[in-house]
């Protein structure tokens, strides 16, 4: 009999997995994806201790006390992620910006080092994803509620973004399956461009130094749907052979 799979994990095949609490000491083997989730309401905000300079700058300038804690909030928790996983101090961990805004790990000489990592967040949920094998992108986007303002057209937008065949499916849909179809079109498109490292139109560059794009030619991406609840959808993209996702609560 085969063994059951770790807490957590799942086989890529299956696309299907429960969120479990997370390690204090992730190891990053046989080509693992792994994904966290986070709530960034629950967590407290001198987790923001370890921001470097720039970040606290960035912080600072944020309009609104809720969206500022929150991004303050999802940046401590990615260097306090990356800490983990380095087993090293998360105030010493060098990050460098790429040309479209993906952060990733630098060495003393400033050259890209692993593990290749990639972060979203909307509204109070965050996802980090993390893997030593090459470039990855995450995706994260709620529903907007109700009284938050006007809807977004999503068949205009669908039209504008994935083509008038797509607009014409979302159109038929019922309001709420039409935002949430458009939404899990959104994250898997958005993820896909994080993993390359591009802004929105773009298509063939990679930032970060890995071998992705070359792989991305001749396999493919692989994009996989990850479950953040009924209001929302998340996706993580990357382009190699992987072992197996395992999907981590923070804690």
């Amino acid at each position: 009999m085969s063994p059951s799979p770790p807490a957590g994990s799942v086989k890529l095949a299956s696309g299907q997995a429960v969120w479990a609490p997370g390690p204090r000491e992730p190891q990053l083997v046989r080509a693992e994806v792994h994904v966290w989730r986070v709530d960034l309401m629950v967590v407290a905000d001198d987790v923001a201790c370890c921001l470097s300079a720039d970040e606290t700058a960035r912080a600072a300038r944020i309009v609104g006390e809720r969206e500022r804690a929150l991004w303050a909030r999802s940046r401590g928790v990615l260097r306090a992620l990356l800490g983990r996983y380095l087993d090293e101090d998360p105030t010493a961990t060098e990050l460098v910006v790429g040309p479209h805004g993906k952060p990733q790990l630098a060495d003393a000489g400033g050259r890209p080092r692993r593990p290749f990592f990639n972060l979203s967040h909307s509204q109070h949920i965050a996802l980090y994803a993390f893997t030593a094998t090459g470039a990855i992108g995450v995706d994260v986007q709620l529903a907007r509620d109700a009284n938050a303002g006007a809807a977004s057209d999503h068949v205009a937008l669908a039209r504008r973004m994935f083509g008038e065949a797509e607009a014409q499916r979302l159109n038929a849909l019922a309001p709420t399956m039409r935002e949430r179809e458009f939404l899990r079109l959104w994250t898997r498109h958005e993820a896909e461009l994080k993993r390359r490292g591009t802004g929105i139109g773009a298509v063939e560059s990679e930032a970060d130094g890995s071998t992705a794009a070359e792989e991305a030619r001749t396999a493919g991406p692989r994009i996989l749907e990850l479950d953040v609840g009924a209001r929302g959808a998340a996706a993580v993209a990357f382009a190699y052979e992987a072992s197996e996702l395992r999907l981590w609560e923070w804690r």
